[in-house]
């Protein structure tokens, strides 16, 4: 015998007819509701007890409690002989159960139709979440609504039909029937004010149903409702959507069936239906989805590094090293620039990849310790020590260890990242630049066989970096090509910021000063919005400085120049040109050794110069053993960004200056 039963609205039961079953009195029904809340567990009979009662029950009430378990099971079960066992309404233990159909409860049908959406498509949608809101009747657990067991599932049936109104409505709009979604959101949005998603949606509605200007009505509706009633502005995103309304943004435009906007919106309502909201997939699905928004630049850049963090420590949180290696590892973005452009954030992920290595099981898990290696190799960029010898440095150490594992394991995209940290550390020494073409070559013929487009990308970047580095402008031109080619086919804007700068670069080693100042100034434009402080950094006035050394001019920064992290090593040149000597010998005896980066030969070559012109034979003779390694390069040249010249001609300069002192 199949009974059915009714929670969304009162409680209520029906045969297989649909004739309805009688359940007696107000405390029949709550012990029913109080059962169908425990979704066929077992409820003990004092838990019955207390929650019928509260604190001070009656003398009789586990008596009282088997009268009504004893009603119910005639009610429900009618046709049962006498002094048989339920089937239905069990005794199980210490209570009672309610061994329900699961399709025999309208509460579980309703969440099994929502969450049935996946890849249905709007059409279909609609009609499925029709079928689902037509099972409520009213509120859920109408008439059990003061009760404090059964408030905490009301609650979460009650939020589940918001949301399935709202994602009906966002499949009439993405059907292309906007105008069929309009009045039952408004009648929503005036039933929950506070919910903006659901504003959102009608005001796509009403723009793509040609009615801007109540679109933006509705906007500033929303706007002041949520001030008054909640005492907030509104979030981002409805921001966001007032501004793209001014200015017929193209992605409201409906635009023919199958548009990207539309199949973006039915897949990420999808994942949101399906994925619950506490799902450790949804950690690993959020870095995944950063390491695409990254490469988009800007203000997506930025966000991917916060979100990427954010993560990371929700992942640390739940206490799981295997998620948490799969959520840092993931994230395996190509990295061109040696300088960190959130250092407090690469410390942290530094310290989270550390720290799961440690806690890492023994076992099958090469492929994540690989990951997390190059992961500690490539967020430590810039960290080899500028003194002494690097070999021990940890990131060098954690670099290597990631390419031996990646080599081993036959990973060619876990190969890629490792040789990308490796990269990274290869500046224990000046004149490393064929080292890092060599590097460059390897990625890049991996990339290509295996349609790794970023990292392909990367390979050209590098080996136009060591190009420059060894004075081959034909050479650094053909990869900056290449480069400009994959960047336009696969959307990568970033590249354009490293090819024109090299281009910069180009014109300043072949063109007059005033030329090449002009195109250092260009290309310091696209840095604007880029989201990369690291490079954007005082790297114009260190270009600008550069360009006039090679040209023997002095250079006026100006009192508000912004040197950014280079002034250390900028700072004593500008006062000997102040006439300021004493002080910049000064300064030259406390200035640290520059950062083993790409720009490490460059500012080498700056303290040379300095010190070849106040004459301070200490500096002297630290620059010529630091710069000697690099004798066939051009100072800085390998950054694909500035060059100081040949340092052949610095290391002349400085070994006669020394043998005449």
């Amino acid at each position: 015998m199949r009974v059915e039963f009714g929670v969304l609205g009162p409680v209520a039961a029906w045969d297989r007819t649909g004739e309805p079953r009688s359940l007696k009195g107000p405390r029949h029904r709550a012990v029913l509701a109080r059962l169908l809340v425990a979704r066929r567990r077992v409820v003990p009979v004092a838990r019955l007890v207390e929650d019928l009662w509260g604190a001070e029950p009656p003398a009789d009430a586990v008596g009282t409690v088997r009268t009504f378990v004893a009603g119910l099971r005639r009610s429900l079960e009618p046709e049962r002989a006498p002094r048989t066992a339920s089937r239905l309404l069990v005794t199980e233990g210490p209570g009672y159960a309610l061994r329900a159909d699961p399709d025999g409860v309208d509460a579980w049908r309703f969440e099994r139709l929502v969450g049935s959406l996946a890849h249905v498509p709007p059409a279909r949608a609609v009609a499925v979440l029709d079928d689902a809101l037509a099972l409520w009747r009213g509120p859920a657990y109408a008439d059990c609504a003061g009760e404090s067991w059964a408030r905490a599932e009301r609650s979460r049936l009650t939020e589940l039909r918001l949301t399935a109104v709202e994602r009906r409505a966002e499949a009439q709009i993405a059907r292309g029937t906007a105008t069929e979604a309009v009045p039952d959101l408004d009648a929503h949005v005036a039933d929950h004010p506070w919910r903006e998603d659901a504003w959102q949606l009608l005001a796509l509605a009403l723009y793509r149903s040609g009615r801007q200007a109540d679109a933006l009505s509705v906007l500033r509706r929303a706007r002041r409702l949520l001030r008054e009633h909640l005492g907030v502005d509104p979030g981002p995103r409805l921001a966001r959507m007032e501004e793209d309304v001014l200015r017929h943004a193209a992605h409201l435009a409906p635009g023919p069936g199958g548009t990207a906007a539309q199949v973006w919106t039915e897949a990420t309502a999808a994942y949101e239906s399906v994925v619950p909201s506490r799902a450790r997939t949804r950690l690993e699905s959020t870095a995944g989805l950063m390491r695409d928004l990254a490469v988009t630049g800007g203000g997506g850049l930025e966000a991917a590094r916060r979100h990427r963090v954010a993560a990371v420590a929700a992942a640390e949180q739940l206490g799981d090293p295997e998620l948490t290696a799969r959520v840092i590892g993931v994230y395996d973005v190509p990295a061109i620039w040696t300088r960190c452009d959130d250092p407090a954030q690469a410390d942290r992920l530094v310290g989270a990849a550390e720290r799961t290595l440690r806690l890492l099981p023994a076992g099958p898990h090469d492929a994540a310790r690989a990951r997390l290696l190059a992961t500690v190799a490539v967020e430590s960029r810039g960290t080899l020590p500028t003194d002494g010898p690097a070999s021990g440095a940890r990131a060098l150490q954690a670099a290597r260890q990631a390419e031996h594992l990646a080599r081993r394991l036959g990973d060619a995209s876990l190969l890629a990242f490792a040789l990308n940290g490796l990269f990274m550390q290869t500046f224990e020494t000046a004149g490393l630049a064929g080292r890092r073409d060599a590097i460059g070559t390897e990625i890049l013929s991996l990339a290509s066989r295996t349609s790794l487009v970023t990292y392909e990308v990367l390979g050209h970047l590098i080996r136009l970096q060591a190009r420059c580095a060894r004075s081959d402008l034909a050479g650094a031109d053909r990869h900056a090509t290449a480069a400009d080619a994959l960047a336009e086919r696969h959307e990568l804007p970033l590249v354009s910021v490293f090819t024109t700068w090299y281009r910069a670069l180009r014109t300043a080693l072949t063109a007059p000063l005033p030329a090449a100042a002009s195109a250092y100034r260009d290309a310091a434009m696209t840095l604007d919005g880029a989201g990369m402080p690291g490079l954007e950094s005082g790297l114009l006035p260190l270009a600008l400085l550069c360009l006039h050394v090679r040209h023997d001019e002095p250079f006026d920064p100006g009192p508000r120049c912004d040197w950014g992290p280079y002034e250390p090593w900028a700072r004593p040149l500008l006062l000997a040109s102040e006439g300021r000597e004493d002080e910049a010998v000064h300064l030259l005896g406390s200035v640290p050794a520059p950062p083993r980066d790409l720009l490490y030969e460059a500012l080498w070559g700056l303290l040379a110069h300095t010190a070849l012109r106040v004459g301070d034979h200490a500096t002297m003779r630290r620059a010529h053993t630091a710069l000697a390694p690099a004798a066939g390069e051009l100072a800085g040249a390998g950054s694909g960004v500035l060059t100081l010249g040949p340092v052949s001609a610095y290391l002349d300069a400085l070994t006669t200056a020394l043998r005449h002192s």
